[in-house]
């Protein structure tokens, strides 16, 4: 599944749209200070549910974290569950 990006300074996201142009799956952020971003909503359409999509939302955005050298702060209950269970994330956890 590919996802697109978008980011205007406050904000930003990764998402997928189905091939009508619909989205699909997405999680966004907001940017805290230059260092720090808040995982503030993750959602993913029914028809996507149980294939691992959010989970790969999140790895996208945890990838993000890791090139710009962020963390994250997870207010989103699906990236707080996620933290908490994988120590994997350890490293962009604020």
């Amino acid at each position: 599944m590919q996802f697109e990006y978008t980011d205007n300074g406050q904000k930003g996201e990764f998402f997928s749209l189905n091939d009508a142009g619909q989205r699909i799956a997405e999680i966004s952020y907001a940017w805290r200070d230059d260092k720090t971003i808040v995982a503030d909503h993750t959602w993913v359409d029914d028809s996507l549910r149980g294939q691992g999509v959010a989970r790969k939302l999140l790895d996208r955005l945890v990838e993000f974290a890791r090139e710009k050298q962020l963390k994250i702060i997870p207010t989103c209950s699906y990236v707080d569950v996620m933290f908490k269970r994988e120590q994997s994330f350890a490293d962009v956890a604020a």
